[in-house]
């Protein structure tokens, strides 16, 4: 059973979505524009969020965008817009799956088991394989030795470096925000700007050389690892 937070103005079809995930044996709380989304998020921690576009006040992009600054869990995005640009921009401010609407709850309940899948084995592999040498191209990480080495020579990181290269190796493709990067890594007593973060990433690409191009900037959010460059 999963946590499962619904973001949808339309109650109809929000009291559709959330009849048949109940069925499945889903917990699942409602949200009908982007302030109740936020609240519910902080407060219910979900362990996945289908959320709407189209919503009152802020829209699906703001609230996609304000989630990512916080939170990791999935974020499976319904619109009506069906421009491929828009799927793009969606998936750049941080959902990790798109459906269009109208859709059929077939389709829609089979990603949501899609995404909580990929959750049930990103858990099993952080328990099980937490210590396991982590390779992408040339650089290869040692989380249990805390070393890292790019094309077979060890790279000299600080612990903040390493920990950031350990926490983007470990979630490829995963958009992570600034402000999760500062509590994650400076902890929630750090006072200082989200530069430092900035600061950090800099100086973590500038010595990865060219792999650090691997990891990519997300305009307004933060960064993530593309591991797919690494291997070219």
């Amino acid at each position: 059973m999963a946590r499962i937070l619904i973001v949808e103005d339309e109650a109809a079809l929000s009291d559709l979505v959330r009849s048949h995930l109940e069925k499945e044996g889903h917990a699942v709380e409602q949200a009908f524009d982007g302030r109740q989304a936020l609240a519910a998020a902080d407060r219910a921690r979900p362990d996945l969020v289908i959320l709407d576009w189209m919503l009152p006040g802020l829209d699906g992009l703001e609230v996609c965008q304000e989630l990512r600054r916080k939170h990791l869990m999935p974020i499976l995005m319904l619109t009506a817009r069906g421009e491929v640009a828009d799927r793009v921009t969606g998936l750049q401010v941080g959902a990790d799956d798109y459906l269009g609407k109208p859709f059929s709850i077939v389709e829609l309940a089979a990603r949501v088991a899609s995404l909580l899948r990929r959750v049930a084995l990103d858990s099993a592999a952080a328990s099980s394989d937490s210590t396991q040498p982590l390779a992408f191209g040339p650089l290869v990480l040692d989380p249990a030795g805390h070393r890292a080495t790019l094309a077979g020579s060890a790279l000299d990181l600080s612990k903040r470096e390493m920990d950031l290269l350990e926490l983007l190796l470990q979630h490829p493709g995963r958009t992570f925000s600034r402000e999760f990067l500062l509590e994650r890594l400076w902890g929630s007593d750090f006072d200082g700007l989200d530069r430092a973060v900035d600061t950090q990433m800099v100086r973590l690409r500038r010595k990865l050389g060219d792999v650090g191009g691997c990891i990519e900037t997300v305009w307004g959010i933060g960064y993530r690892f593309r591991p797919e460059l690494a291997q070219t």
